[in-house]
C-alpha cells in the first residue's frame, strides 16, 4: 500500500471536497460531495455526537445514497451549515426526487469550538453561509490543516486542525479519510514532539520523527485545553471513503474499522466528552476486500489526525500552540 497522488481523501476517484471558514470566528465547516449521490453509513463511538440526518444512513433505513456530507464546528449551531450544503445542492438540481420535489440529503456532524478564543457574539447564525460556501469551494486540491471544520479545532495538549490522507491497495483500489480533529485526548506523546500515530506514518508525511523512545503508560490525563476553557468541549469527526463497490451494511462496517485509526491516534479516545463518529462513503463499481478496506482506513484516519496537528498554523487569540511552535 502506498498514498495516492494528493495523499488526499479525494484520490477515490469523483469525490471532492470544500472548504469555507471565519478567521474571527474561529471556526468553519468542510464538505464532501461527488457529482452524483454516493452510498454512506455511519458509527458513533463517543459519548457526546451532535448530529444531523444520521439515522437514515443505518442498513435497514430506505435511502440508498445520498449527495453530500458535513464536518462543522459550531456546535450545535454548526448543524444549520447542512442547511446552506442543502440550498446549494437544490439550486443546482440535485436531490432526491419526491414527485415534482427534490430534497437533497446532506447528513452532518460538528464538534464544538465555541469558546475557542474566537468572536462568538453574531446576530444570524453564520453556519449556513459557511456551508454553502464550502460547497461552492469543492474540488479535488483542498488545504488542511488551520482549515474548514478544524479552524478551531484543539486537542488536549496543541492546536488540532483538519486533517486527510489515502492510501492505494495492491488490488487499485483507493482508500481515503477526512478528519476534523478536536478530541479531549492527546495526539502527541508526553513533550508534544511524537506523534502516537507515529508507527502508520508514511514519507514523513507529519515530520517523520519516527516514535517516542520513551515507554510506559504514557501521560496521565493532563490537559492544557480543559485547563484553558473546559474538560467537556470535544470530538474528532471523520469520513473515510474507498473505491470499492460497497453496500450501506458494509460501509458501517468500514466505519466501525476505521474506528481504530482514532483509538491509534488519540489518547484517550471515544471517551464519555468525545462525540468521535465516523463516516463511510463508497464511491465505485467494482467489488473490493472488505477486511484490507477497514484496515486501510483505520491507518488513513490515524495518519490523517496526525496530519492535521502537524499542518496547524498559529493565528491571533489562540489559546493553545501549535506543533510546529512547539517542535519549530
Amino acid at each position: 500500500m502506498h498514498p495516492g497522488p494528493r495523499n488526499l481523501i479525494t484520490d477515490v476517484p469523483g469525490l471532492r471536497v470544500g472548504n469555507a471558514q471565519d478567521d474571527a470566528l474561529k471556526s468553519g465547516v468542510t464538505v464532501l460531495t461527488a457529482d452524483a449521490p454516493f452510498t454512506t453509513s455511519v458509527h458513533v463511538m463517543g459519548g457526546a455526537p451532535g448530529t444531523r440526518e444520521t439515522d437514515l444512513l443505518a442498513p435497514d433505513k430506505s435511502v440508498t445514497a445520498i449527495d453530500a456530507l458535513v464536518l462543522s464546528g459550531g456546535s450545535a449551531f454548526g448543524l444549520d451549515a447542512c442547511s446552506g450544503v442543502v440550498a446549494g445542492l437544490h439550486a443546482a438540481g440535485r436531490g432526491f426526487t419526491v414527485g415534482s420535489a427534490r430534497v437533497p440529503l446532506v447528513p452532518g456532524a460538528i464538534l464544538f469550538d465555541l469558546l475557542n478564543g474566537g468572536v462568538k457574539d453574531w446576530s444570524d447564525n453564520p453556519y449556513p453561509a459557511l456551508g454553502r460556501a464550502a460547497l461552492a469551494a469543492a474540488g479535488e486540491d483542498f488545504e488542511i490543516g488551520t482549515a474548514g471544520a478544524g479552524t478551531g479545532a484543539l486537542t488536549a495538549m496543541l492546536k488540532g486542525g483538519l486533517g486527510s490522507a489515502s492510501l492505494v491497495l495492491e488490488d487499485g483500489h483507493t482508500v481515503g479519510a477526512l478528519v476534523a480533529a478536536n478530541p479531549q485526548g492527546a495526539v502527541t506523546t508526553p513533550g508534544e514532539r511524537h506523534f502516537y500515530a507515529a508507527p502508520f506514518e508514511i514519507d514523513g508525511e507529519f515530520g517523520g520523527l519516527g516514535t517516542d523512545p520513551a515507554t510506559g503508560l504514557g501521560r496521565e490525563l493532563k490537559s492544557r485545553k480543559a485547563q484553558a476553557f473546559t474538560a467537556g468541549a470535544n470530538t474528532t469527526v471523520a469520513i473515510v471513503a474507498t473505491s470499492a463497490r460497497l453496500s450501506k451494511s458494509e460501509c458501517q462496517r468500514m466505519a466501525i474499522a476505521a474506528h481504530d485509526g482514532i483509538g491509534r491516534a488519540c489518547v484517550p479516545a471515544h471517551s464519555p466528552m468525545d462525540g468521535d463518529l465516523v463516516f463511510a462513503v463508497s464511491q465505485g463499481e467494482r467489488a473490493g476486500n472488505l477486511p484490507l478496506i477497514g484496515h486501510a482506513a483505520s491507518l488513513c484516519l490515524a495518519r490523517a489526525i496526525a496530519r492535521a496537528v502537524y499542518a496547524a498554523r498559529p493565528a491571533p487569540g489562540d489559546l493553545l500552540p501549535c506543533w510546529q511552535d512547539v517542535n519549530g
